[in-house]
């Protein structure tokens, strides 16, 4: 799954955009949790949004 896909999904869901990048590792570790995601994914979701978050903030 990439970031795109990911934030198509929460938006499904949700009815709404994320407000912040928080929010969609909440949606992700919750995913993971629930067996919707694998670690595999899970840690490269995390990975990029933790990479697009820093690069938001710098």
């Amino acid at each position: 799954m990439t970031l795109e896909n990911l934030i198509q999904r929460f938006i499904s869901e949700k009815q709404r955009n994320p407000l912040h990048v928080t929010e969609l590792h909440n949606y992700i570790k919750k995913g993971y949790l629930h067996g919707e995601l694998c670690i595999v994914e899970y840690k490269k979701l995390f990975s990029e949004l933790d990479k697009r978050s820093s690069e938001l903030t710098a």
